[in-house]
């Protein structure tokens, strides 16, 4: 029988072990704890859905994809022959796999140590018409009611209307019932038509009514020089405006070539107008003339620091602005002089003999081969940061008026592309091509621009929040300074914008690392033009 000293001595042992056990335990857990999973973002890199009208638009600040869709899609069942995620990390529900319903939007969570819930959304409008000889205006399609509204005058016989034109569903894969077909139909009371595609069903109804009015001034949209006017009235007339200031009885007519007519609905720029006065618009069809509108065209602006005179060295970084004036323009300089020197500088070699250009110039940035190709650009915004050998910039200054056009001066001359990302690798060994682009856009904040393709986010043209754009492309040298007029195409004339983005950029693809060491582009004189 063991003695009471060793009972002793064994019990004291496991009373040990049981506390080292719990130390031990206790420590694990604390190197658990702190060592925590790396927080990286998980992204969709790239994706393309089957039918798509144009490439997809990757939000990576807001985890957002809008997918833009032809109405040949059904929405209802959306294929994807790509479907790219960060490498090693995992997508609930997997786009790839599958047909997928986006008549809502989607949400997908992109998984590798932490959850990024990423929206997906599609875009997909059905063009839809429907056209009788003589009717008032544009006829009203109500896609969510389903309802097609139109205005005829008041002598119509609502029961002998000619269609001229139909179209309620996608083409060539819808089916409407009553099969609609040019020809006489009768709206004198509501008509139900059924649309059938994918194998489902919408039910429309089609109204007529009559109008006393013949003519209808329906908006003026003022700008600086400019009035965008709209006006509705029988197709087969002659539809024009005319206008006048508000201080004179003297009315203007506007030439009938300069109207644009969308059967009942008509429209015109009446330019060479005064900023900041007042006018008078009515529509005018045939002898009848419409109800009076008016309005005050806005104020000019004129572009700052567009003659690019002022500019200080910061380190070896050049700016260009008055080292204590306001900025308005910034470059890629503060990138490309961490591993060399700054690609965007001052230069006297201008168009008019006098003052200085922006001398924009691609190059390799970097020791022993060691770094990334730097695109020489200037553009309306700041650059914030450095992101490893990527950039991270504010694009846009704020700004309210609504030009009509960018003028100015450039030289060109290109270079074989001789770097590319691997994207864009068939470009190798074709010439540079410099761009040079203006937009007007509503955005509530400077947008974020990111070139690291981890994460890329880059300027989008089609961008729904773009209200106007213009640019110039050219791959082939200038011969000496050129002036160059860019228009500006606005999808719509009643959105007043927030913010001003002008990029001038040696190599087109330089946000993509592509492009032609020396390729150089000087940029002089640039303005803004406010008449049409």
């Amino acid at each position: 029988m063991p003695s009471k000293r060793a009972m002793t001595y064994r019990y004291k042992n496991i009373v040990l072990k049981s506390i080292c056990g719990l130390l031990l335990a206790a420590i694990a857990g604390c190197i658990k704890n702190d060592l925590p999973y790396p927080r990286i973002q998980q992204n969709i890199l790239a994706i393309e859905a089957v039918g798509e009208l144009k490439p997809a638009v990757i939000d990576s600040a807001n985890l957002t994809v809008t997918l833009s869709l032809s109405e040949l899609v059904d929405i209802r069942a959306v294929n994807f022959s790509l479907f790219e995620i960060t490498p090693e990390a995992s997508a609930t529900p997997n786009l790839a796999v599958g047909v997928h319903d986006f008549t809502r939007p989607v949400v997908v969570t992109v998984s590798r140590y932490q959850d990024y819930q990423w929206v997906v959304s599609a875009e997909q409008t059905i063009e839809r018409w429907f056209r009788v000889e003589g009717q008032i205006g544009e006829t009203v399609i109500d896609d969510v009611g389903k309802r097609v509204m139109l205005r005829v005058p008041e002598t119509a016989d609502l029961a002998g209307l000619q269609l001229t034109a139909v179209k309620l569903g996608p083409a060539g894969i819808s089916t409407m019932i009553p099969d609609l077909q040019p020809g006489t139909i009768d709206l004198s009371r509501p008509l139900d038509v059924t649309v059938n595609c994918w194998g489902r069903s919408e039910e429309w109804t089609i109204y007529a009514e009559k109008s006393e009015l013949t003519v209808i001034t329906s908006r003026a949209d003022a700008w600086a020089q400019v009035i965008w006017a709209y006006g509705e009235g029988p197709a087969d007339a002659v539809n024009t405006f005319r206008y006048r200031r508000a201080d004179s009885d003297e009315w203007i007519t506007v030439d009938a070539a300069d109207v644009n007519h969308n059967q009942g609905a008509f429209s015109a720029a009446i330019a060479h107008l005064e900023p900041l006065t007042e006018y008078v618009v009515a529509a005018v069809s045939g002898e009848d003339t419409g109800n009076e509108i008016r309005v005050t065209t806005e104020s000019t602006r004129v572009l700052p620091d567009g003659s690019f005179d002022q500019w200080w060295l910061n380190g070896k970084v050049w700016c260009p602005w008055d080292e204590n004036g306001e900025r308005f323009w910034d470059t890629g300089n503060t990138g490309a002089a961490t591993l060399g020197e700054s690609n965007v500088q001052p230069s006297d070699h201008t168009p008019m003999g006098s003052g200085q250009s922006a001398m924009l110039e691609t190059r390799f940035v970097g020791l022993f081969g060691i770094g990334k190709l730097a695109a020489g650009s200037i553009y309306t915004g700041s650059f914030r940061k450095v992101d490893g050998t990527n950039g991270i910039l504010d694009f846009g200054r704020p700004w309210q008026q609504r030009p009509t056009k960018l003028k100015g001066y450039y030289q060109y001359t290109t270079a074989p592309i001789d770097y590319t990302s691997t994207e864009l690798a068939d470009l190798a060994g074709r010439p540079d091509s410099c761009h040079i682009y203006i937009a007007l856009t509503d955005w509530t904040a400077p947008f974020e621009i990111r070139t690291n393709p981890r994460n890329r986010q880059l300027f989008d043209a089609s961008s729904p929040s773009v209200i106007a754009y213009g640019e110039l492309i050219r791959g082939s040298n200038t011969n000496g300074y050129e002036e160059f007029e860019i228009r500006l195409n606005y999808r719509y004339t009643d959105r007043v914008p927030t913010y001003i983005q002008i990029t001038c950029a040696a190599s087109k693809y330089g946000d993509y690392f592509t492009g032609g060491t020396g390729a150089i582009l000087y940029v002089d004189q640039l303005s803004l033009d406010y008449d049409y």
